[in-house]
């Protein structure tokens, strides 16, 4: 068990690294290629992705977290999903050719016929690497991992960047969508080093097909609540309107999605292994929820308070009515940060059932929401989107934990302590803000505001809300050797 911390501590920090550079990777292309590309060029493909993601969410049918989640599984078994994954991921290509002239009559823009028959052979890049991506997790080689697809993210953003400069346009990005995918999926093939065999009809899948297909309804039901407004927006309001929503969405999203990929496949994979030790199980959970909280509650203050220069810095002028559709979503990265890993505690517990009720309660709610504000336009649905969320965070948190070792209140005083030392360090942050900020340009001026707010947040966060213990038990744990697991193994 003490070498299963190390490897966790030492996983988690390794991921963490990655997805930070992997942050400013994703804002440094974004970045360029908003100043190379044209709002609608965005919105087109962000058309054909609200659509074809639904399709994303079947590529692995659940397959890849039964792997993990499972105590042993045999080489047979996973040969079998392998080839399983392969068979949905022809079946999925196949369905997204035969979408594309809906799509494109949906719109009413011809030009998305292609863009979505060109997406469809990611479905096949991404098949094939499920499973031998799932053996590295299941292994807890979460440093080879990070490398992985750090180096399809740089390929990816080298394509789109070098195509928008040769002014190819929308297929700019759609080269990147491709070639990420197709380069992870090498590299976790040869990592991997494993070669499946042939599929067995009696190699005991069956309740590893039900937990991954209940994963999967999850999942989709999910996708749905989360992006139904892109596709009101894209059909009511044009290419512009959804460029620029979209954008805004994507800027708010990419600590949340870096974060919660980043400490998530750690900590499933090691609540996994210690789901039958309950103050283990616990301790383990929320020392990551509190990591996650810790991370995520400064950049909501950010992304709320200094939403203008993010914006001027990262997109460029020309995004300025990006601005308060991004203020206005900003909430949300603070609300995924609560609920996204609650997710960890139901599926390392199997309670996938569980996961299952609550989106499908949810799903309405915030549909209804974006209606409501769709005469309102994007900012209309940003603010009902927003507004439904906070609403609804809490009754999830105690939906959630319900008879788990987890309760209510544990939550609460994670929560604590990382909110009130932000809410110190942002009036301590506007505060040298307005004595020195007004003379700086938006560059040198976000600088100083984020690196403010930060140091006033980590000193308060250590010293005044007393965490710093937390932080030393997770340096203390890299101390001693780590070894790595079999591939079928726990």
């Amino acid at each position: 068990m003490q070498d299963l911390k190390q490897r966790t501590i030492r996983g988690g920090l390794a991921r963490l690294g990655a997805q930070a550079a992997g942050f400013l990777l994703r804002v440094v292309s974004l970045m360029i290629l908003a100043r190379l590309l044209e709002p609608k060029d965005f919105g087109l493909v962000g058309m054909v992705t609200a659509f074809t993601g639904v399709l994303t969410l079947f590529r692995d049918f659940g397959l890849s977290t039964a792997t993990v989640q499972r105590t042993s599984v045999t080489d047979e078994q996973i040969s079998t999903l392998f080839w399983i994954n392969q068979l949905v991921g022809v079946v999925l290509a196949l369905l997204s050719l035969a979408c594309a002239p809906a799509i494109a009559s949906f719109y009413h823009e011809p030009r998305l016929l292609w863009v979505t028959a060109a997406l469809a052979a990611g479905f096949l890049f991404n098949a094939a690497g499920v499973q031998h991506s799932a053996l590295l997790q299941r292994q807890m080689r979460f440093t080879a991992m990070a490398v992985i697809n750090a180096i399809g993210l740089v390929l990816g953003s080298v394509v789109a960047i070098l195509g928008a400069m040769a002014g190819y346009g929308y297929w700019a990005l759609v080269a990147m969508t491709l070639s990420s995918p197709l380069v992870s999926t090498i590299g976790f093939w040869l990592a991997a080093a494993w070669v499946p065999g042939r599929p067995h009809r009696h190699a005991g899948i069956r309740s590893m097909m039900h937990f991954g297909g209940t994963i999967t309804l999850n999942g989709l039901v999910a996708y749905i609540a989360y992006n139904f407004e892109k596709v009101l927006l894209g059909r009511f309001w044009g290419a512009d309107a959804i460029g620029i929503y979209g954008r805004a969405y994507q800027l708010v999203n990419i600590p949340t999605e870096n974060l919660n990929s980043a400490v998530g496949e750690v900590a499933f994979s090691a609540l996994s292994r210690v789901k039958e030790d309950p103050a283990r199980f616990k301790s383990y959970f929320l020392k990551g929820y509190s990591l996650v909280l810790a991370l995520t509650i400064p950049v909501t203050v950010v992304c709320t308070l200094f939403a203008s220069d993010v914006i001027l810095v990262v997109l460029g002028p020309k995004w300025t009515e990006t601005v308060p559709i991004f203020r206005l979503l900003a909430p949300t990265i603070l609300i995924f940060a609560l609920i996204n890993p609650l997710g960890w505690l139901l599926y390392s517990l199997g309670l996938v059932k569980r996961s299952l009720k609550i989106a499908l309660v949810f799903a309405p709610l915030i549909i209804g929401g974006y209606i409501i504000g769709l005469p309102y336009g994007p900012k209309g649905v940003a603010f009902a989107y927003s507004t439904v969320m906070l609403l609804w965070v809490f009754p999830h948190i105690a939906w959630c934990v319900h008879r788990t070792m987890i309760s209510f209140w544990d939550v609460l005083v994670a929560v604590s302590r990382p909110l009130a030392s932000s809410i110190a360090a942002a009036v301590l942050s506007l505060g040298a803000r307005s004595l020195c900020g007004q003379w700086l340009s938006p560059l040198p001026r976000l600088i100083f505001e984020v690196i403010a707010l930060f140091v006033m947040y980590i000193a308060v966060l250590l010293f005044v809300a007393g965490q710093k213990s937390l932080y030393l038990d997770l340096l203390r744990g890299l101390k001693g050797p780590s070894k790595q697991g079999s591939i079928v193994s726990a």
